[in-house]
């Protein structure tokens, strides 16, 4: 099997084409949630006032640490949920996502969007909210007096007291932001399994498959079994059909009147039937023994016609 015949043999047909569409409408609603809240948490909305909450009731560390440890000359690094990088990389993956939708559409309309090729495009972006989702709930061990050793407090804890009133609604849209992240990692895990099911061929396509392998390959026996044309065998010549044959057969040409032999002995029976009529110029009708003439005798179309010596036919 050649790879264009093994191209041929993986499945490009949605196994749930309804589910599909489905999935569609549902990943298009989150995906304008999610752009909406990762947009407004950017560039530093809340992020910077639910990290120095947390220090102030130790649970994390201080926002200050990082001003004194540049100010001393210390090595540090900003911990990876209260770090800008997380909130521009949020807004990121949230475009290309809602991109990656509407080319999703357009393929799947124009009947391309194929199995194999969902399979890539859901374990890229797997691999981008997989990221998200584990710096969102990354430790915070950078003070050792107050470690976060899991998720930050916002995930973890509720958004009401002993937290301020007023930090209240940043809370709850951190815990969306998310939840949603989790929503879509999980909607396209699901793609991503509907993409490997669908690429496993189904009973009916097994069978269509090796019924059109079978006809491809009997196709040239079956051409092989026609008998050649009669009269083409040897070279190129003039085809023998049933209808030459019958025509030749009528024309009294069949036989070796064919050949040039017989071509040949017509060609001498007609300059003998020439030369006999030259003798017979000049000369009267032949006359039998009684002295009268003697009736013509011809055959047309199974009727027989006889001429008498003053010309008159008779049919019998």
């Amino acid at each position: 099997m050649g790879l264009k015949d093994r191209f041929k043999a993986i499945p490009r047909k949605w196994r749930t084409p309804r589910t599909i569409l489905y999935l569609f409408a549902l990943e298009l609603l989150i995906e304008i949630a999610a752009l909406a809240l990762f947009g407004i948490a950017q560039p530093d909305l809340y992020r910077t006032r639910l990290w120095q909450e947390g220090s102030n009731h130790g649970w994390n560390s201080n926002p200050n640490s990082i001003i004194y440890a540049y100010a001393n000359h210390r090595p540090i690094s900003t911990p990876l949920p209260w770090s800008q990088f997380v909130t521009n990389f949020n807004v990121i993956i949230s475009v290309v996502a809602l991109f990656v939708l509407l080319c999703k559409g357009i393929m799947y309309i124009c009947h391309i969007f194929y199995p194999l090729l969902s399979a890539f495009i859901h374990a890229s972006l797997i691999a981008l909210f997989a990221v998200s989702a584990h710096a969102q709930a990354a430790p915070d061990m950078s003070d050792p007096e107050h470690p976060q050793p899991g998720a930050p407090w916002y995930i973890t804890k509720s958004c009401g007291a002993p937290v301020r009133a007023k930090l209240k609604g940043y809370c709850e849209q951190a815990k969306g932001s998310f939840a949603v992240t989790i929503i879509l990692l999980a909607l396209f895990l699901t793609y991503f399994i509907l993409s490997f099911y669908s690429l496993i061929p189904s009973r009916s396509s097994k069978l269509s498959t090796c019924s059109d392998t079978e006809s491809q390959q009997q196709r040239p026996w079956e051409m092989a079994e026609v008998p050649p044309t009669p009269g083409t065998t040897g070279g190129l010549k003039s085809p023998m059909t049933p209808r030459t044959t019958a025509f030749n057969t009528l024309s009294g040409k069949m036989g070796g009147a064919g050949g040039p032999k017989g071509k040949g002995k017509e060609k001498e029976k007609e300059k003998e039937k020439g030369k006999g009529q030259g003798k017979d110029k000049g000369k009267g009708p032949v006359r039998g023994p009684d002295g009268k003439l003697p009736l013509r005798h011809h055959i047309s179309m199974g009727d027989e016609t006889y001429q008498s010596p003053a010309g008159e036919a008779v049919m019998r």
